[in-house]
């Protein structure tokens, strides 16, 4: 990937980025595509054993985690994560920033909530 491509990955993300988060409670609405909660549950299960019992809690996880964190800031946060695990200067640029760094961890904390209430 060029530098030229980073840059502007980078640009459109940051723009995207600064919107003002909205939580998903309190607009009362399921904003998570069915596509990307069976990619969840896919993964989820796949870590977790494959069983009958790994299905029924990575459902509840993706609902706990939909329920507290919009599915924009969802896709921001996995693409945060996504680009800041490869090494060069691009991904540096995700890495120390501050705000892809709070996003990162509003979405490890949804997380937890969910393997808190699903994974007992």
């Amino acid at each position: 990937m060029s530098w030229a491509n980073v840059v502007s990955r980078c640009g459109l993300l940051l723009g995207l980025l600064t919107a003002h988060p909205v939580i998903a409670q309190e607009e009362g609405i399921n904003d998570y595509p069915t596509t990307a909660r069976a990619d969840y549950v896919f993964a989820c299960m796949a870590a977790n054993g494959g069983t009958r019992l790994a299905l029924e809690r990575c459902s509840c996880s993706i609902d706990v985690i939909a329920s507290i964190f919009p599915y924009e800031r969802y896709v921001q946060a996995e693409t945060a994560l996504s680009v800041g695990q490869r090494p060069g200067e691009g991904a540096e640029l995700f890495r120390s920033n501050p705000f892809m760094r709070d996003l990162i961890a509003d979405l490890r904390r949804a997380q937890a909530e969910a393997e808190v209430e699903c994974f007992p």
